[in-house]
């Protein structure tokens, strides 16, 4: 679960800051869309998510969840991707926006089949 969350703050926070940039360039504050720019920001989203992805299907035999947690994490995993490589191909503020949200539905999502497919499984044992 640290590995999933370590690599689910970067593009949920960078996505953050490409919609809130100019506050964070305001206050002098280093995030990525003020320090590399915007494509740069993009880019480590999109690389990011794909290794994210990679991780929450990998973890399936390490932690020995079942097929509902497998199936899950691949749905919303390919989901998280295409967002970001929406904004990836189409910058903007809305696409951002809903990278950012979707980001939070995303980990809540994963976390909690996670939780039932354990119990699930329990259960059955």
């Amino acid at each position: 679960m640290a590995s999933i969350i370590f690599l689910w703050t970067p593009p949920h926070f960078w996505a953050l800051s490409l919609y809130r940039r100019e506050d964070y360039l305001r206050a002098a504050l280093p995030m990525l869309p003020v320090t590399h720019g915007e494509p740069a920001t993009r880019r480590a989203i999109l690389g990011y998510s794909l290794v994210l992805v990679v991780t929450t299907l990998a973890i399936v035999p390490l932690a020995r969840l079942g097929i509902l947690y497998a199936v899950a994490a691949g749905v919303l995993g390919a989901w998280f991707v295409i967002e970001a490589l929406r904004l990836h191909r189409s910058p903007s503020i809305p696409r951002a926006i809903a990278l950012f949200r979707y980001s939070i539905v995303y980990l809540f999502a994963l976390f909690l089949v996670m939780a039932v497919d354990a119990a699930w499984r329990q259960a059955l044992s």
